[in-house]
């Protein structure tokens, strides 16, 4: 009988340890996944558990945000490469199940969207919603650089990254703002003092090194991997735009104390000359963004700007520069179209070519062509009355995208560099007479055009 009471007991204990072991796994997979992020079920098609990591902390993200109205779209430069050799496929899918997780479980520390600035305000109960779903997250501010100007140096802050996190998988949301040359800009991320550096690897956050410049998308909502999600329509152009959108802000601060040693020119004739200017620099940015000619402030207008962010009054022209290789046959036409007579054409394409408009009244538009060489840049002047022939010698530097008279517009992104080379170690100076043959400090000779070639290298209409 005790031995029969001794096996009943055995097998009543091994029952009852199975039980509660069955209890234990289903309430840790239940649960506390559910909770913490600590393990989710795996996505669909053969993926590893931690691939399956990364699907999961984004489908609840992006619950987190549908649950709040927040309209997110995804930038993330992997995911959208990936998307971009399957988009036409993507669009034609139909919105049932994927046969793997292929996009959102690509390896990587991040998945990055985007959010515009205007279209949501309430970030308390999204924080709290987002703690009790298991997340942590921090939040990344600094000053507004759109309410700078020359009169008021504003010291209002606002967000512009915030960082989700769960489990081993964090969420990148940049803020856009709208600024007024009409397009959207991002902030760097810059962590203050007292933030944690290692919550995520933020050194790899593709959205953080520098501020961004970019147009506003066109959006498309597409099923990826099951999950519903916005992406620009045209993932390619995004990927091009955001290797070139670095950004940089007018230095209001310095133009202040220059402002303070050279009081401004605040006579009518230098009001009307700084509003025909900006209106001919609108005009020649319409033109060229129409002919996808990529161009930058140069010479005076450049100086201007990184000087004392406004057009010089003096100056009396606008001057742009442009690499010959996205020299196009149609600028001229495409100018005389928009109204500006062409004042003079002087070199040719494969040497120191530049062209002159004349705008409104004596505001002329000045376009110099830049040849790039081993270990430096250079473009070229021509004398008309006598066809010598000049060259201005610039280190190698490379474009940025800044905010000028209401207009979205590239400059050197080393631009002291460009400006100490064309105006000298003395370019914070106002130079009111200015000779363009022998003032700049990186002029050199550079011989004379045969004279046989002289009806078309000298042009003058």
């Amino acid at each position: 009988m005790q031995k029969i009471n001794r096996n009943v007991v055995l097998a009543l204990l091994s029952l009852t340890s199975l039980v509660f072991l069955l209890f234990q796994l289903c309430y840790y997979k239940f649960y506390l996944s559910q909770k913490n992020g600590a393990a989710f079920f795996k996505a669909r098609g053969s993926q590893s558990g931690q691939d399956s990591t990364r699907w999961h902390v984004v489908r609840k993200f992006l619950g987190l945000i549908s649950s709040h109205n927040i309209p997110v779209y995804l930038i993330d430069p992997l995911i959208l490469g990936l998307v971009d050799k399957d988009i036409e496929h993507i669009r034609s899918s139909p919105d049932g199940p994927s046969p793997e997780c292929k996009y959102f479980c690509a390896p990587r520390d991040f998945t990055t969207f985007a959010l515009l600035d205007k279209t949501w305000k309430h970030e308390v109960g999204l924080f709290r919603t987002a703690e009790k779903m298991g997340f942590q997250w921090l939040k990344i501010i600094n000053k507004d650089p759109r309410l700078d100007g020359m009169d008021d140096l504003s010291g209002m802050e606002i967000p512009l990254h915030y960082i989700f996190k769960l489990a081993s998988h964090a969420i990148h949301l940049v803020v856009f703002y709208e600024r007024s040359g009409n397009f959207l800009w991002h902030g760097p991320l810059r962590l203050k003092q007292h933030m944690d550096r290692k919550f995520v690897p933020f050194r790899k956050l593709h959205f953080g090194r520098y501020p961004g410049a970019y147009e506003k998308p066109e959006l498309l909502l597409v099923s990826i991997d099951d999950l519903k999600v916005q992406i620009p329509k045209n993932p390619s152009s995004f990927l091009e735009e955001m290797s070139h959108s670095r950004f940089l802000e007018c230095r209001y601060r310095e133009a202040r104390a220059f402002i303070q040693l050279y009081p401004d020119d605040a006579s009518l004739d230098a009001v009307e000359f700084r509003k025909k200017a900006k209106s001919l620099l609108h005009l020649a940015a319409l033109t060229l963004n129409n002919l996808g000619v990529k161009f930058w402030l140069s010479s005076g207008t450049c100086l201007g700007w990184y000087r004392q962010c406004n057009v010089i009054p003096h100056s009396k022209d606008v001057d742009l520069g442009i690499f010959i290789r996205d020299y196009k046959a149609d600028i001229i036409p495409a100018f005389q179209r928009a109204g500006l007579l062409l004042k003079h054409k002087f070199g040719k394409v494969e040497d120191s070519l530049e062209l002159s408009f004349q705008g409104e009244d004596d505001v002329k538009l000045d376009i110099f062509f830049f040849y790039e060489e081993d270990d430096h840049i250079w473009n070229g002047g021509t004398q008309a009355k006598s066809g010598k022939k000049f060259k201005y010698l610039f280190p190698k530097f490379t474009l940025c995208w800044t905010e000028f008279v209401d207009l979205k517009v590239r400059v050197p992104c080393e631009t002291l560099q460009y400006v100490e080379a064309n105006y000298g170690p003395e370019w914070k100076v106002p130079v009111k007479m200015w000779d363009w043959k022998s003032s700049p400090s990186n002029v050199q000779d550079n011989g004379v055009w045969p004279v046989d070639e002289w009806d078309d290298v000298i042009q003058i209409y």
